[in-house]
């Protein structure tokens, strides 16, 4: 698959995200009905409609390319996967079932277990990111599609994200170590994305979470610039297994 055809693709995937994200909302303002799944975490009836919606769209754009999402069993057992999507319908469903506004729709394509497209839209906060390769990661702000470009000069103080109010002393470490300032605690794949348009500086977190969590940020942020790699500054590849996500941090630049 050459990057024409993998630009195409994640344009194409714009409206279907638009639309999934209006269905999300449409659905929490109904009430939604909720589960509590096999590893304790919670799943609503937007959940699996924002699924739904989201791979149809992706197996009519992409029929050869197999699918991986949170919320179904497809291709989770397969091995030696290299090319796939990973898809989570709805990063943040606490915040979705709580009527807070930080969650995300995701999609992120990975070819040869690295990730280099993908789509986030932050429905409740009607913010759309998107990439398709170096150099190319936009958010569409006013119908304008903004390119998103991390090299914006350092401010002397250093702003990360956080997925708790709470740092691990771990975590703690390396933020002295970068001379963090202040963090702000964010649950969603949108950290990746106000990374990539110059909102915050970064963001560190020990092996948790799975890979569908982070692949299309992975890929936004990285095309606009961005580093991401584990603690021992490794390249982060996708496919591993039961796609478990070892730790990370994300620099907005290498001068970081």
């Amino acid at each position: 698959m050459n990057e024409i055809e993998i630009k195409g693709i994640i344009e194409k995937l714009i409206d279907t995200f638009l639309y999934a994200g209006k269905v999300s909302l449409e659905l929490r303002e109904k009430g939604l009905t909720k589960k509590i799944k096999e590893d304790n975490t919670p799943v609503s009836n937007g959940d699996l409609e924002v699924n739904r919606i989201l791979t149809e769209k992706i197996n009519d754009l992409t029929p050869q390319i197999p699918i991986v999402s949170e919320e179904t069993s497809h291709n989770k057992s397969k091995k030696d996967l290299k090319n796939f999507w990973l898809i989570d319908p709805i990063d943040g469903t606490y915040d979705y079932i709580n009527y807070l506004d930080e969650f995300t729709l995701n999609a992120g394509l990975i070819i040869n277990n690295r990730a280099v497209a993908g789509i986030i839209y932050a429905p409740a906060k009607n913010r759309l990111f998107y990439s398709y390769e170096k150099g190319c990661s936009f958010e569409i702000i006013n119908s304008q599609h903004v390119k998103l470009d991390c090299s914006k000069i350092l401010n002397n103080k250093l702003k990360f994200v956080s997925y708790s109010n709470k740092l691990k002393p771990e975590i703690n470490k390396i933020y002295q170590t970068m001379n963090v300032s202040e963090f702000k605690r964010m649950k969603s794949s949108l950290k990746f994305c106000v990374i990539a348009s110059n909102e915050y500086d970064g963001y560190v977190a020990e092996p948790r979470a799975c890979e569908w969590d982070i692949a299309a940020g992975h890929a936004i942020l990285e095309n606009a610039g961005g580093i991401v790699t584990d603690f021992e500054g490794n390249e982060i590849l996708y496919g591993k297994e039961n796609f478990k996500n070892p730790s990370i941090i994300l620099k907005r630049n290498k001068n970081i």
